[in-house]
C-alpha cells in the first residue's frame, strides 16, 4: 500500500507510526519529482525540504500550531500533505494552486510569503498573539540561509530574543545556495561551521534537546569541534537558545529534537543542515539549474531547446552592460542576490571586481549604489521591479533627494505569468514617476531598451528602465551604444479620429488594435518626463485620447497624460486602459493580458465599447509628426 495516497491531512501524517515516515518520505520525494516535471516549478528547494516537512507535521498539531514558510517556494511537500495533492497538476497554472503559500488557499499556509525574509516577523507576531489571547500554540519560522541574509530577519531575531516566555522556534534550513551563490559574512560563518562534522558543535549546546545518540556521535567528533566558531554564539545574544546543527534529512535526529524543542519556553533556534535537489542526482549537482523548471522528464533531466528562442530583454540588459563596461570602467553592476535572474553571469566573469552581489538586501543594493555614486562611480542597480518596492525609502531618500547618478534596470515589468501577484511588476510606472529628479523609460522593443539603457546611464541622475519579462517582439539589436532624446516619443501609424498614447510593452498590441480602427498609435518610450510637446500635438489633431500600459491605472502612465492636459487646459475624452485594481493570480501571461484587455483585440473592443462611432468630421489633415 502507498503510503501518501491515504494522506489527506497532517492528522494523518500524526497517525503513522515512527518507522513508516522515512517510506512517506521517499514517497513524497518520487511524487514531487513526477508532478513538478509535468508543471515545472520549484524543485530543488521542494526537494530539499521534504524530510522537514514531514517532520514538522507529525511533532507539531498543525494548523493550530502556526508554519510559515520563508519566501515558500519549498512548500510543494506541505501543500501535498495539507489537502492539496489531487490538485498539483494545476500547479502555478491558471486558476489552479499557486506555487507559493496563500493564506485564501489553505488553513494550513498561515502566512502568504514569496518575497525573503518575512517568516520570522510574521511568526512573532502570531506567537505574540497566542500569548496576548491565552492560546498555547506554538510558531515556527522556516528560514534559509540565503534569506537570513536580509536586514529584516535580524530586525525580528532582535525584537524576538527579549521576549522570553513566547513559543516561538525559527528554523534555519541551512542548505548553503539561495537563488544565485550565497554571499556575505553570515554564509562565510556558516560555511566554516558545517566544514567540520555536523554534530561536532552538539558538545557545548542543545544538550536537553539533542537525543542521546546524537550526543555520543558529537563526542567521538570532538577532535573537529577544537577552535571551530559555534553559531549559538551569535544567536544565544540575540536571546535564542540554540540547538544544531543537525541533519535535515534524518528523521531519526528531526523529529525527536523537534520533538524536545516543543517542551522548551521561550525562543528557541533550530539549525539544521539539508542539500538542494536531494534524492535527484541531477538537481543535486545543478541546484540552480533545478532551481525553476520548464515541464522535463525526469529520466532525461532538462534539455536545451531544439529550436533557438528570441533574445529576452533579461539578455538584453545582460550584454548591453558587458559593453558598456568595456567602455567605461566607472560602471559597477549590483544585484541583490539574483545573478542568474537579473541577467549578470557573464558580466561577473568578464568583471569580477566591479560586480557586488549582496544578498537577499534591496534596501542595502540602493543605498550602496548611492554611496558609490557619490565617490564618481557608475552603478547600475539591477532588480526586479517587485523587489524594488522593498527599497522605496532609499530610492526616494538615498538617490533621489540628492540627485545621485544611479540607474535601475528593472526586470520583471508588468506581469509574469506562473509566479503571480507576488512577483507581478504592476505598480512601477506609478510609484516611480512621482519621485522628483527620477527619469523614467518603458521601451516597446529590444533594441529600444538597448537604446533606453544607454540614455538613463548617461543621465546624470537616477533614471530606470522597466521591461518585461521573457522575449520580445525580435527587434534586430544595433551594437553601437546610442542614445535617444530624453522626454520625447514616437508615432509608429498615422491614423485619424483616435489616438492611441501606448508605453512600452503595450505598444506592439496598440499597433494590432490600431489596424482594426485605423488610429494613430505613439510610442510615448518616456512615463517621466512625458512628452507634453506630443501629448498636445495628439490632443489637437484627434476626437479621442487612448492610453495603454502594462502596469496599474492608478497614478500610472494614463494617469500622467491626464496630469498633462489639464496643465494644458485641455479638455478631450481620455480612455485609460491598464491593468485593474486588483491582484491578479498566476496563469499563462498572454492570457493573463487578454483577460485584462490588454491585447490587440481587447484594446480595440474597450475603445469601441466607451467611443462606439465617433462623430463624422473631415479626414484632413492628417497627424504628421517627425519619428526621427
Amino acid at each position: 500500500m502507498n503510503l501518501l495516497d491515504n494522506i489527506d491531512d497532517p492528522a494523518d501524517v500524526r497517525k503513522l507510526a515512527r518507522h513508516q515516515l522515512t517510506p512517506l518520505a521517499h514517497e513524497l520525494r518520487h511524487y514531487l519529482l513526477d508532478s513538478v516535471s509535468k508543471t515545472g516549478g520549484h524543485l530543488s528547494s521542494n526537494l530539499g525540504t521534504v524530510e522537514l516537512t514531514v517532520a514538522l507535521h507529525y511533532v507539531f498539531n498543525t494548523p493550530y500550531d502556526r508554519i510559515v514558510w520563508d519566501v515558500g517556494h519549498q512548500t510543494y511537500s506541505h501543500k501535498i500533505l495539507t489537502g492539496r495533492r489531487k490538485q498539483m497538476h494545476t500547479l502555478r497554472q491558471m486558476d489552479g494552486i499557486s506555487g507559493f503559500p496563500r493564506r485564501v488557499e489553505s488553513e494550513y499556509d498561515t502566512f502568504g510569503t514569496a518575497h525573503s525574509s518575512t517568516s520570522i516577523s510574521a511568526a512573532l507576531g502570531m506567537a505574540q498573539a497566542a500569548k496576548i489571547k491565552g492560546e498555547h500554540r506554538h510558531a515556527i519560522a522556516v528560514i534559509g540561509d540565503g534569506s537570513m541574509t536580509a536586514g529584516m530577519a535580524f530586525e525580528a531575531l532582535n525584537n524576538a530574543g527579549v521576549q522570553e516566555d513566547l513559543n516561538l522556534l525559527v528554523i534555519l534550513n541551512d542548505n548553503d545556495m539561495s537563488i544565485s551563490p550565497p554571499v556575505g559574512a553570515l554564509n562565510r560563518y556558516l560555511a566554516r561551521l558545517m566544514s567540520g562534522q555536523f554534530y561536532a558543535a552538539a558538545k557545548n549546546v542543545g544538550k536537553s534537546v539533542l537525543p542521546a545518540p546524537v550526543l555520543e556521535l558529537a563526542k567521538r567528533f570532538e577532535e573537529h569541534a577544537k577552535g571551530m566558531v559555534v553559531p549559538a554564539t551569535m544567536f544565544e545574544e540575540f536571546g535564542f537558545n540554540y540547538i544544531g546543527p543537525i541533519d535535515g534529512h534524518d528523521l531519526e535526529s528531526l523529529i525527536p529534537t523537534l520533538e524536545n524543542i516543543k517542551k522548551l519556553k521561550g525562543p528557541q533556534f533550530l539549525h539544521v543542515v539539508t542539500k538542494k535537489g536531494q534524492g535527484y542526482k541531477l538537481a543535486e549537482a545543478e541546484p540552480i539549474l533545478y532551481h525553476g523548471t520548464p515541464k522535463f522528464n525526469p529520466a532525461e533531466g532538462i534539455k536545451p531547446s531544439a529550436t533557438p528562442a528570441k533574445i529576452t530583454y533579461t539578455e538584453v540588459f545582460g550584454n548591453w552592460l558587458c559593453d558598456m563596461a568595456k567602455q567605461d570602467k566607472r560602471l559597477v553592476g549590483i544585484t541583490p542576490a539574483m545573478r542568474e535572474g537579473s541577467g549578470m553571469v557573464r558580466f561577473e566573469k568578464e568583471n569580477p571586481d566591479r560586480y557586488f552581489d549582496v544578498g537577499i538586501a534591496e534596501q542595502h543594493a540602493v543605498t550602496f549604489g548611492a554611496g558609490l555614486a557619490c565617490e564618481g562611480l557608475k552603478p547600475v542597480v539591477a532588480i526586479y521591479s517587485t523587489f524594488l518596492q522593498r527599497a522605496y525609502d532609499q530610492l526616494i531618500h538615498d538617490v533621489a533627494l540628492q540627485n545621485l547618478d544611479v540607474t535601475f534596470a528593472l526586470d520583471r515589468a508588468g506581469l509574469v505569468g506562473a509566479d503571480g501577484a507576488t512577483h507581478a511588476g504592476n505598480y512601477d510606472l506609478a510609484y516611480l514617476r512621482c519621485i522628483p529628479n527620477m527619469v523614467v523609460m518603458a521601451p516597446s522593443d529590444e533594441n529600444e531598451c538597448r537604446q533606453m539603457l544607454t540614455t538613463g546611464y548617461h543621465y546624470e541622475g537616477p533614471a530606470a528602465v522597466r521591461y518585461p519579462r521573457g522575449a520580445g517582439i525580435g527587434a534586430a539589436i544595433a551594437p553601437a551604444l546610442t542614445t535617444i532624446e530624453i522626454g520625447k516619443g514616437e508615432v509608429k501609424r498615422q491614423g485619424k479620429k483616435i489616438a492611441i498614447l501606448a508605453f512600452g510593452s503595450m505598444v506592439a498590441p496598440s499597433l494590432g488594435a490600431a489596424e482594426q480602427l485605423d488610429a494613430t498609435v505613439a510610442n510615448m518610450r518616456f512615463v517621466k518626463p512625458l512628452d507634453v510637446e506630443l501629448v498636445k500635438l495628439l490632443a489637437a489633431t484627434h476626437d479621442v485620447l487612448v492610453t495603454v500600459e502594462e502596469g496599474c491605472i492608478m497614478g500610472g502612465a494614463g494617469a500622467a497624460v491626464a496630469e498633462a492636459l489639464a496643465n494644458e487646459a485641455i479638455v478631450k475624452p481620455v480612455l485609460m486602459l491598464g491593468l485593474p485594481d486588483k491582484f491578479i493570480d498566476h496563469g499563462d501571461p498572454a492570457k493573463l493580458l487578454s483577460l485584462a484587455g490588454l491585447d490587440a483585440n481587447g484594446i480595440a473592443a474597450s475603445i469601441k465599447a466607451r467611443f462606439g462611432t465617433l462623430p463624422a468630421g473631415s479626414d484632413e489633415p492628417r497627424l504628421v509628426v517627425n519619428n526621427g
